[in-house]
Order: structure tokens, then sequence, then C-alpha cells
């Protein structure tokens, strides 16, 4: 990749930190980068396919970077642990913000809709793998809808960045219940075996009445 095109990639993203998805333009992300605003339209012909270009890059970067953390989770609560890590780290950088203001854009406009889901697939596919590497012979493995599930972690680690802003010890309160959550999946995966079958009998029923 050329260096022109690193530079309006990696502008795109400080321009979207600095004005959100509304202030966004190729003037905006020109000053960014620090080039030519007709360089935007040489190299990605639009603002929009500019914006797809550095959401699927900056978002395949960061699953890269955390992909190996991830690999050496062996518990829920040890993901969660890693997932505040990741939030806190994320936001800092202003990873989480991007991908919110990418989201809150392609509510107004539908060509940002599908590449902005593209890259939250990126994190939904890591999380799933590391779901189902950990829910393994738990009673919860064949009534949990692992996919589903996965797509509720990405999606609350995103909004977690925009309730941080006006209520910071709720998403802290809403950390510990997902926290507390794993401590009852665990609890009952060191049950016994006739402890456990009777678990598994009970969400059989419940998942059926569903």
């Amino acid at each position: 990749m050329s260096d022109t095109k690193q530079r309006l990639l990696d502008g795109t993203i400080t321009a979207i930190r600095q004005h959100g998805i509304a202030g966004i333009s190729a003037r905006t992300i020109a000053a960014a980068a620090g080039v030519n605003q007709a360089l935007v339209f040489y190299h990605f012909g639009t603002v929009d396919d500019l914006l797809t270009a550095a959401c699927r890059a900056s978002t395949a970067e960061r699953v890269e970077h955390w992909s190996r953390r991830l690999a050496g989770v062996g518990t829920l609560r040890e993901l969660l642990e890693v997932g505040r890590t990741l939030h806190e780290e994320e936001r800092h950088l202003g990873n989480v913000s991007f991908l919110a203001q990418m989201l809150a854009g392609a509510q107004t406009e539908e060509r940002l809709a599908a590449p902005t889901a593209g890259a939250l697939q990126l994190w939904v596919d890591e999380i799933e793998s590391v779901l189902r590497r950990l829910l393994a012979g738990s009673p919860f493995a064949e009534v949990a809808d692992v996919p589903g599930l996965a797509r509720a972690v990405s999606a609350a680690f995103v909004g977690l960045e925009l309730y941080d802003g006006v209520d910071r010890a709720g998403a802290e309160r809403a950390m510990a219940a997902l926290d507390q959550l794993a401590v009852l999946i665990e609890i009952v995966d060191d049950l016994g075996p006739i402890a456990r079958r009777a678990v598994q009998a009970k969400v059989n029923r419940a998942a059926r009445r569903d």
C-alpha cells in the first residue's frame, strides 16, 4: 500500500475522532492526513469508500492485535477480564468510538451499513470462536446461541463506549453483572454429574418452551 493511501486511512480515523461522523468530509480527512483533498477521490473514489476501507483496515488490525490474548483465555471470567482490558485500551485509543461513529453514520447512510457490519463481524467471529471453546462440554453449550451471544458481547462493548460518557458507574455495573453471570456458569460446570444432568434437563425444558 502506498504511503499516501495509508495516510488517508489514518487521517480518516483521526478526522472521525475529532469531528464525528457528521463532520467527516474530504476536506477534514485531507487536513488530518496532511494531503491534498483531491487525493481522497484519486485513491478511493468517494468519501464513503474511504470510510469503508478505513473501518475494515482499522478493525482487522485491532482484532489481530488481540487475537493471541483471546486465544489464551481459559474461562469465561478470564474472557471478561480481557474484555475489560480491551475496552479500556480501545477506548483510550479512540477505536471503539470510531466504530460507534460508523454505526451512527450507518443509521442514515445505507451505503455504510454493510461495510460497518462487516467490520464488526470481525470481532464477532473472534469472540464466537473463544465462546465455542469455553462452552464446550458445558450444559449450556447445547442450548446457547453462540453466534447470537458473540454478537451481543460485541454490541455491548461498543455500547459501553457511549454509556461510559454519561454514566461510568452504570457501565461498571453492567460489566460486573456479566462477571456474575460467568461465575454462575462456572459453578454449574463444577457440579457433579447428577446435578449437572438435572441442570441440563431444566435448561432443555426451558429452551423447548421458548
